[in-house]
């Protein structure tokens, strides 16, 4: 017997061995890609239908991929000045949101990683437990308050809210980079005198950074997209944020302005994407940290 016939039932193995995982990879990529179909075609017929009018829009069989692309609708949107209100008003309470709850989650953070007692054990479980409750829950006590503070139609009271609904999650994902920043540079920096809050911003926030920037990411994606605040406590068109100004002013009783539709959720949608593509591998850092120790 030769040497190759000797060695063929080993060879008709590892083929065999291969090519099973060769259809697993391509079986696994194709059920991949249609998920992703899935999940990425409401985005492209959105984007499909911002340009193409009504009538092409109403058209039976649709078209996928519009014939006479028109700018007009977003010309139209750049145009209209209640867009630009609603843009800067969604802009204004997200930034005013991210920060607000950065300042806080970092101090509220930092305390419950470097002062431990029973007290900051029930404050942390009391912070993970609000992520139990709907936000909806807290929605009729929160005008309540407001009605009496008189901060009804206003801004300042979309920041509260949103930052009250954001401030527990941003708390419990910073302190875990707190956890893991060895405490022996700390007492280094406390030898050679510097302060506890010098600590913290010399040397805790630098080392910290991904987690700063997952908390603030995720911060202003929660306050852009927020409807249901901003439907119940703005009640003046001036004062109103994207979301609800696009499902009043442009969803009609009788007929909707699909173009105009797409067009703003478009326009709405970019700052997202472009903050997504930017800080996405510092958002997955912070988000997955913590979560494997040893």
């Amino acid at each position: 017997m030769s040497t190759t016939q000797s060695y063929k039932p080993l060879l008709n193995i590892v083929s065999s061995h291969n090519s099973k995982a060769i259809v697993k990879k391509v079986a696994i990529r194709l059920i991949i890609g249609v998920f992703l179909l899935f999940l990425l075609f409401p985005i492209y017929w959105m984007i499909v239908t911002s340009f193409k009018t009504n009538l092409e829009i109403y058209k039976i069989p649709p078209q996928w991929i519009p014939l006479q692309p028109t700018l007009d609708n977003y010309l139209g949107v750049f145009v209209d000045n209640n867009f630009l209100i609603y843009f800067m008003n969604n802009l204004y309470v997200s930034v005013g949101t991210t920060i607000l709850t950065s300042f806080a989650a970092v101090f509220a953070g930092y305390s419950l990683s470097r002062y431990r007692s029973r007290l900051g054990n029930v404050v942390n479980t009391g912070l993970l437990s609000t992520q139990m409750f709907p936000v909806v829950g807290i929605l009729l006590a929160l005008y309540m308050i407001f009605r009496d503070l008189h901060l009804i139609n206003t801004r300042m009271a979309l920041v509260i809210s949103l930052s009250a609904v954001t401030i527990p999650f941003s708390t419990l994902l910073i302190k875990g980079f707190f956890d893991d920043i060895p405490k022996s540079m700390e007492e280094a920096a406390k030898i050679d005198g510097c302060s506890r809050l010098g600590i913290l911003y010399r040397i805790v926030i630098p080392l910290s950074k991904p987690g700063l920037l997952a908390i603030g990411v995720f911060t202003f994606m929660q306050s852009w997209n927020d409807y249901l605040f901003a439907i119940t406590l703005i009640v003046t068109n001036s004062k109103r944020t994207l979301s609800a100004g696009i499902s009043l002013r442009y969803l009609g009783e009788v007929s909707y302005d699909w173009a105009q539709v797409a067009t703003v959720s478009v326009v709405g949608a970019l700052p997202m994407f472009i903050l997504i593509f930017i800080f996405q591998r510092y958002m997955i850092k912070g988000l997955t940290a913590g979560a494997v120790k040893g």
